[in-house]
């Protein structure tokens, strides 16, 4: 079996040496043998404009969402408290006033300072 360190944002095992970069053939993600070792295994969940997220934070809403299965739309500028990190496409948790409890994705959100 190969030495080789997964890839660090798919998990794939598959992955090679090209000159002194490691390589995924499944997600094309390229990085070099240094941060693979200095990397925490937590991934980091960031908002829109690159801030990290943490759970229980405040964040709000950039861009008018569609609820699935509903009528309803959240609105831009919709305040969402107390957070949660989960894992998955949809990486917040949350229950926002008048909806409930909904998950959304962090490329929809700005974190609140």
């Amino acid at each position: 079996m190969s030495d080789l360190p997964p890839c660090p944002a798919c998990q794939s095992v598959y992955t090679y040496v090209d000159g002194n970069l490691f390589v995924c053939p499944e997600c094309a993600h390229e990085w070099n043998g240094d941060e693979a070792q200095d990397g925490d295994d937590d991934k980091v969940i960031k908002d829109s404009v690159g801030n990290r997220l943490s759970d229980g934070d405040s964040v709000t809403v950039i861009k008018d969402l569609k609820v699935k299965g509903s009528s309803s739309v959240v609105k831009v500028g919709t305040k969402v408290k107390n957070i949660r990190l989960v894992d998955g496409d949809h990486d917040i948790d949350c229950k926002i006033d008048g909806i409930g409890a909904m998950k959304l994705k962090s490329q929809f959100v700005k974190k609140i300072n």
